[in-house]
């Protein structure tokens, strides 16, 4: 049985992390940390977790969290830089879900987030984690930083497209909406239920800190720079990821259909649905699963890749538990294959 903790237990990825380890038969909950809950239990915060989760807040010391095999990061940017480095050293392997570890590049991090990296020398350590793109690293890995949402559903999406070489991979298109979860638990008067009810808007359309993760990650995937517009959104809803991706194929003889339903058929979390079909984030609210729909109008050039997920299961939690059964040679799929919840 693997003890795990998590640091930063208060958050929606700290709870969504709670309640799916909760039911994953090889895990144990050893510790949940919180500064500002202290002494408090669990499921006082979340009263989902009554009688599933009935332990209390510790602070995020070694001490606290010594027993523990993994411990996950579930805190705002900047926080795992600061305490990842002891982890490691007592052996306790490191999944970080915020940004901390994702860019290898320390200018580039420190320019978009404002604050000196503390832990630059484990950037090159660091195994991105999205397991489509990296599993074999992912298995051998100390420290895992944890793809993002709206990451893990444009690289998904445009995986198999890059792979085979068959878009103009400078210049493509990515609008991406997001629900309210997706800015983390915390006081803000643009994610009152009065603001962002009843409207839909973009943000950070100038830039947004993602997008050099994105760009990233596409490299990786392409073997070359990739020339990318990212438009994020925010939905009046509470959870789920909606992206829709444009591209230019090269190759117009190529059965996009085909292609990634062959690219795909081994994933245990990627779905292609049928020619023709429409993703909704309903369909996978709470589930690991990501969504993808393609669609070549009139035959023509343009391809449009369609993604859904859930932003706080695939594209946080759920993802990082996919990581964790990787790590620990369990079965990939442990303690995630749920439906999503309907209605």
């Amino acid at each position: 049985m693997i003890k795990v903790g998590i640091i930063g237990g208060t958050g929606y990825t700290g709870a969504e992390l709670l309640r799916l380890l909760a039911g994953h038969p090889d895990a144990e909950i050893a510790a949940v940390t919180s500064r500002s809950n202290q002494g408090e239990l669990v499921s006082e915060i979340y009263p989902n977790l009554r009688s599933v989760v009935d332990v209390p807040f510790v602070a995020p010391d070694l001490d606290n969290l010594s027993s523990c095999d993994v411990v996950f990061f579930a805190t705002p940017h900047g926080v795992a830089q600061s305490s990842a480095p002891e982890f490691l050293r007592a052996g306790i392997k490191v999944i970080d879900l915020s940004a901390d570890f994702r860019l290898r590049d320390q200018a580039v991090w420190e320019k978009w987030y404002d604050q000196p990296h503390q832990a630059s020398e484990l950037l090159d350590c660091a195994v991105y984690g999205l397991p489509e793109v990296n599993r074999k690293d992912i298995i051998d890995a100390d420290l895992v930083a944890c793809a993002g949402c709206y990451p893990t559903s444009i690289q998904l999406g445009l995986l198999p497209l890059l792979t085979q070489g068959c878009v103009d991979s400078s210049d493509i298109i990515a609008n991406s909406a997001s629900g309210a979860s997706g800015a983390g638990r915390q006081a803000n008067i643009a994610n009152l239920l009065s603001e962002a009810s009843d409207s839909f808007k973009a943000y950070g359309a100038s830039g947004h800190r993602h997008q050099p993760e994105i760009e990233q990650g596409l490299e990786d995937i392409a073997g070359h720079p990739v020339g990318l517009t990212f438009v994020p959104h925010l939905l009046p809803i509470n959870r789920g990821i909606h992206t829709t991706i444009y591209a230019n194929l090269v190759d117009l003889t190529v059965d996009i259909q085909s292609l990634y339903e062959q690219h795909f058929k081994n994933e245990p979390f990627v779905d292609v649905l049928p020619a023709g079909s429409h993703p909704e984030t309903r369909t996978v609210r709470g589930s690991n699963y990501c969504r993808i729909a393609v669609h070549r109008p009139n035959n023509g050039r343009k391809v449009i890749v369609l993604v859904v997920e859930d932003n706080l299961t695939k594209g946080a939690s759920g993802q990082a538990i996919q990581c964790m059964n990787l790590m620990f040679d369990l079965p990939e799929i442990s303690g995630l294959i749920m439906p999503g919840l309907l209605p």
